[in-house]
């Protein structure tokens, strides 16, 4: 008769068995001394890519919608959203900007050609919080983030739409709109499958028609 086991845990894998581990207290809360030490600025500096100019044929947005979940959680997303953009927010930005600046001139009529009316939201699993966890341990959701919203703005740019990571977009918010949960008093994303516990990646602005969610 074949032997069964059951799933195998191991100790270090837990939170709790790091509490009282120096080594460990180093590698998610001290910042690291060079930033070329860590994979975050490397995708955050990547160039984006080009447009392919022929837009593929595509399904029915809520179809589009399906794959471009489907895409994301391939690439390693636990929760994937999508919101309508409204006003301002659906023109093409600044990614570089710090708040960013719509290319439109206050006042201007928007040129529907040019919007982005969709953001793509993506999040994943945070045992720490990177906002308060600066070391190369604490910041990993923040490094698969971008990992996977670098993939997936690519892929929607081979189909021949635009997709532009909007690193400074309030991406707990649309999550929030997209549906993957609420936000508490302090304006933090709380789902119910991770609670608190998790990362929202940069929003993935885009003109793929899509179907929004919320």
């Amino acid at each position: 008769m074949p032997l069964r086991l059951g799933p195998v845990k191991f100790p270090w894998g837990e939170k709790k068995s790091h509490e009282d581990d120096p080594y460990w207290d180093f590698f998610i809360n001290a910042p690291a001394a060079d930033l070329a030490n860590t994979v975050i600025q490397m995708i955050r500096n990547a160039p984006e890519g080009n447009v392919f100019p022929k837009k593929a044929e595509l399904h029915t947005p809520e179809i589009t919608s399906t794959h471009v979940k489907g895409m994301a959680q391939y690439f390693g997303a636990e929760l994937v959203g999508i919101a309508k953009l409204d006003g301002v927010a659906s023109r093409p930005l600044q990614p570089e900007a710090d708040p960013p600046r719509a290319v439109a001139a206050e006042g201007q009529k928007e040129d529907p050609e040019n919007a982005l009316p969709f953001a793509v939201i993506c999040a994943v699993h945070a045992d720490y919080d990177p906002r308060t966890a600066p070391g190369i341990g604490g910041q990993v959701p923040v490094q698969n983030g971008l990992f996977i919203t670098f993939v997936l703005s690519a892929w929607i740019r081979e189909l021949g739409y635009r997709a532009t990571i909007m690193r400074n977009a309030d991406a707990d918010a649309l999550a929030a709109k997209a549906g993957l949960g609420t936000l508490n008093s302090r304006g933090r994303l709380v789902t119910r499958q991770f609670g608190t516990g998790v990362f929202v990646a940069d929003a993935i602005y885009t003109d793929l028609p899509l179907a929004a969610d919320g």
